[in-house]
């Protein structure tokens, strides 16, 4: 079994999110739950909540199996490209540069080891 959670349009750029995302790909749920917790990165704290949603997810699913959590683990963890907000900010000389505002969509899968 199965199941995943998707996080649309986080406001952290998806090369940050990636770095914390790397951390847990492959991990049983609770070590992975350990580590987003207690990780100082920003983009940990929205990775943590898409992980329990899939948990979640994975225990609403069926009702007639019971499924521990220590039994599962993230089988894929990927980050995609979102939106990107274009600002300007003035520069010298009369010039302006470009400021991208970018933003990532985050899915989570986890899946039962038997």
């Amino acid at each position: 079994m199965e199941a995943r959670a998707v996080h649309r349009f986080i406001g952290s750029s998806p090369r940050k999110m990636r770095l914390v995302i790397d951390l847990i790909r492959g991990m049983s749920v609770d070590q992975a739950m350990e580590v987003l917790h207690f990780s100082t990165k920003h983009a940990s704290k929205h990775a943590e909540k898409v992980l329990r949603s899939a948990v979640s997810n994975l225990m609403n699913q069926d009702d007639s199996t019971r499924v521990e959590p220590e039994d599962l683990f993230v089988k894929e963890a990927y980050v995609n490209n979102g939106p990107t907000l274009k600002r300007i900010s003035p520069a010298p000389m009369g010039r302006a540069y470009r400021i991208r505002k970018r933003a990532c969509h985050l899915t989570i899968v986890v899946a039962s080891k038997a």
